[in-house]
């Protein structure tokens, strides 16, 4: 009797393992792919804010430049971007980032005409 006791408990704890080995590295892939997709989304999220946090800050810099200083007509930066004059009558241009790009009047192109 003891013996039939015996390997009706070692039966019973050859089963409960593998069930619980099973459920367990079906959790982890499940968890390892939920992880893997936060991960995706969380740096799109990021790249997105950048893009427009730089835009915005683009924006916010050129609508400044055009009521703080004066539009330099004729002229334009290196990928056609207004040109302004500060209160010093520095040049300069706002690029893609929203820095002001400060340039020497030789460097300027001509503005094509529309």
């Amino acid at each position: 009797m003891k013996k039939i006791i015996a390997v009706a408990l070692i039966a019973t704890g050859i089963f409960t393992a593998a069930q619980s080995k099973a459920q367990t590295h079906k959790d982890s892939t499940i968890t390892h792919k939920i992880g893997k997709t936060a991960k995706k989304v969380g740096n799109s999220t990021a790249d997105a804010a950048t893009t427009v946090g730089k835009k915005t800050s683009e924006l916010a810099a050129k609508g400044a430049a055009a009521v703080t200083d004066k539009k330099y007509d004729g002229k334009a930066g290196p990928n056609g971007e207004n040109v302004y004059i500060d209160s010093k009558s520095r040049y300069y241009y706002v690029n893609k980032s929203g820095h002001r790009i400060y340039t020497n009047k030789s460097e300027l192109m001509d503005k094509p005409s529309n």
